[in-house]
């Protein structure tokens, strides 16, 4: 009985632990991920599944959504590992970033920018 109740007491921390690493709030794009503080997730046109292209400048620009090493994928969310060995979520395979010009939870300024190639995440 002890063992039961100990492994069930280990698997409720673990799904306590880790939740979505975002969420969906509407905006005036509509439905749209944003991270923990409320902040726009955008997806960047020159990924490719699973890998990210926004490194450098780049990411200074659009912050990567950084996961933990200890993070893990589960449904829609992936853990994907950058160029330089840190980790980023991606949403269906995409990653998923900020943008330093949004200023307040909600902003949506990033949608369109580089000739379309950032557009606003969405479930």
């Amino acid at each position: 009985m002890k063992r039961f109740l100990l492994t069930t007491a280990v698997l409720l921390a673990a799904s306590i632990a880790q939740a979505d690493p975002a969420s969906v709030t509407d905006t005036a794009k509509g439905p749209t991920l944003v991270d923990s503080a409320g902040m726009t997730l955008y997806t960047f046109a020159k990924d490719s599944e699973g890998m990210s292209a926004c490194t450098g400048p780049c990411a200074t620009n659009w912050p990567p959504l950084m996961a933990t090493a200890e993070d893990q994928a589960m449904g829609d969310w992936s853990v994907i590992t950058r160029d330089d060995g840190t980790k980023q979520w991606a949403y269906k395979g995409q990653p998923l970033y900020t943008w330093k010009n949004d200023t307040k939870p909600g902003d949506v300024t990033g949608d369109g920018v580089a000739n379309g190639a950032w557009k606003v995440a969405q479930p």
